[in-house]
């Protein structure tokens, strides 16, 4: 077992000057070597304010192993642990890497509800320069628009909890050269080689080619999903200046006074307060209505998400299944 961190280890790991206002917060802890050096790095600078949640998916025979290195971990790092068991297992038409997710997600937050008097709000994660890149490559293969394509913020609220990742802009690279160079060790998922999985995909056969064509590829990707995030906010502006507008339900009369493109942005936002949501064919299918609509005999029966959307006399309305 390696020795104990002591401060001056802290200079081997990137900054954490984001997380400096916060009080007590967790830390997501797989095991592996980015959360491995996020928990040395925070319980190294701040010591007595972080603890540290493991999710055990049961999906795997070294799950178990995950575990006794968390352990073991925030043991010699005096560092509160809990343990999130899940069952991540995906249902027939759901993929496994987003069935694992949600319920990562779900497990995470309930830690914080159930543990430590369910005063603690913040969560710390450890994605990377490199997880942004697959994640935006990942949105860019499946014709993602501008919520797709923002990526990953730093700071996001979700299910309660507010979460934060302060590594964004930080190579994965460089986190395990600074674990080796304190002699700490962490876990190999054997999955994260299992090129079944897209994501797994382009970690291996991508990045590395992106790397040698555009060595700077990290600091450009992110650059591009921070404008993306950028755009989506003005867009989720227009859309609350314009459903104010068009009401809820949209009138449709309404509707036709926008131009297309603010009518698809005001008609996805209203259909998300609804808890709906449109592919884009339906999204189409629904504007194309609507333009059509100029008779008071005009029908409206739209497959939306796992809904409608249909006339109601002058308005839209969204009926789910």
């Amino acid at each position: 077992m390696a020795a104990s961190p002591t401060p001056k280890l802290n200079a081997n790991f990137p900054s954490l000057d984001a997380l400096q206002h916060l009080g007590p917060f967790a830390v997501a802890l797989s095991g592996g070597a980015d959360s491995t050096a996020l928990l040395i790095a925070c319980a190294t600078r701040w010591p007595g304010r972080v603890h540290a949640v493991h999710v055990h998916h049961g999906l795997q025979a070294a799950a178990d192993g995950f575990e006794a290195h968390c352990v073991a971990l925030c043991e010699r790092l005096h560092v509160p642990l809990v343990v999130q068991r899940v069952n991540a297992a995906h249902a027939t038409g759901e993929s496994p890497e987003d069935a694992a997710r949600q319920a990562r997600y779900r497990a995470l937050a309930e830690a914080l509800q159930n543990n430590w008097g369910g005063q603690m709000q913040h969560m710390v994660l450890a994605q990377h320069a490199d997880d942004q890149a697959e994640t935006l490559l990942l949105a860019l293969s499946r014709g993602a628009g501008l919520p797709g394509l923002a990526c990953m913020p730093a700071v996001a609220q979700r299910q309660g909890v507010i979460y934060h990742r302060p590594w964004l802009d930080v190579p994965g690279s460089q986190l395990r050269d600074a674990l080796k160079a304190a002699g700490e060790t962490w876990v190999e998922d054997p999955t994260n080689t299992d090129t079944r999985y897209t994501r797994n995909r382009i970690r291996a056969t991508l990045l590395p080619v992106i790397e040698q064509a555009f060595p700077s590829f990290r600091q450009t990707f992110a650059r591009s999903a921070s404008h993306a995030a950028q755009a989506q906010t003005l867009l989720q502006e227009v859309a609350d200046l314009d459903l104010q507008l068009v009401g809820n339900p949209p009138a449709i009369k309404a509707l036709q006074q926008l131009s297309q493109a603010r009518q698809s942005n005001v008609l996805r936002h209203w259909l998300a307060l609804e808890h709906s949501q449109a592919s884009a064919a339906q999204l189409q299918a629904l504007l194309v209505q609507v333009k059509a609509c100029t008779t008071r005999g005009h029908h409206i029966d739209i497959k939306v998400g796992r809904g409608f959307v249909r006339r109601d006399g002058a308005v839209l309305r969204c009926y789910n299944l």
